[in-house]
């Protein structure tokens, strides 16, 4: 898909990989709604900064483990915007929990991570799949985890939720075919907030990484870009982002 002159929405795109992919989809020509939960001021520095680049940048506050809010997102983003090709689903949650200790897995952890990480991204894709038909076409990506694949990471309830976002890549990249394209990138750790200050975490995946680094925010998004703009023949597919990790 071309990105130039396409609307996208970024799902917890006021920080982290979402500001980045926001950022570069807005570099690419898109015009971007920016979704956030908590962080409003950054999601409203990241709107100014793609309306610097001469881009039109819509902030949208919704919980997108609820399917109200979601729908609202979407038709304000076609109202507002005009139209909607792209979604990135990158809202995520964690709490870190020591995998051997499993009483500190409480339903509420549990219920939050599946419901914004695995909930979120359907509600999502489902409110948007019906504008995107409208548009001709549509692309999807989510932002899953190696956690999926590792069976390791900030919780178990964290692994468990991004294996099911990755059947859910494929699921719907069946079910939305041929209009809509829905693919997934895999990234191992990444220099965000969510790891500031878990320094022995991080220095654990730098030595088991055979690149020796974490991703940055931008090596992440420029995955993303790669599955939006290339070839209109992938589907179903979840991308590695790990340096190798994975291997």
């Amino acid at each position: 898909m071309d990105i130039e002159g396409k609307v996208a929405v970024v799902t917890g795109g006021g920080t982290g990989i979402g500001r980045a992919t926001a950022l570069l989809l807005a570099r690419r020509g898109a015009d971007v709604t920016i979704n956030y939960s908590r962080s409003e001021s950054e999601a409203n520095s990241t709107a100014r900064e793609v309306e610097a680049m001469g881009r039109r940048a819509l902030c949208f506050r919704a919980d997108v483990s609820d399917p109200a809010s979601v729908e609202a997102m979407m038709s304000e983003t076609v109202s507002r915007l005009g139209r909607l090709d792209i979604l990135v689903n990158n809202a995520g949650f964690t709490r870190f929990v020591d995998f051997k200790d499993l009483e500190a897995l409480d339903d509420e952890t549990w219920d939050r991570t599946m419901a914004v990480n695995v909930k979120g991204p359907f509600y999502c894709t489902r409110a948007a799949a019906a504008h995107m038909r409208r548009a001709g076409a549509g692309v999807v990506v989510n932002v899953s985890s190696v956690a999926a694949r590792l069976a390791r990471g900030s919780s178990i309830p964290y692994c468990c939720s991004k294996a099911a976002l990755d059947v859910l890549t494929r699921i719907m990249a069946k079910t939305l075919a041929p209009e809509i394209r829905v693919n997934a990138v895999a990234p191992g750790v990444v220099d965000t907030r969510w790891v500031k200050n878990q320094k022995a975490f991080v220095r654990g995946a730098q030595m088991q990484t055979p690149l020796r680094r974490i991703a940055t925010p931008d090596d992440v998004a420029r995955a993303v870009i790669s599955l939006i703009e290339g070839s209109d023949f992938v589907t179903g597919v979840v991308l590695p982002v790990d340096g190798g990790i994975s291997a």
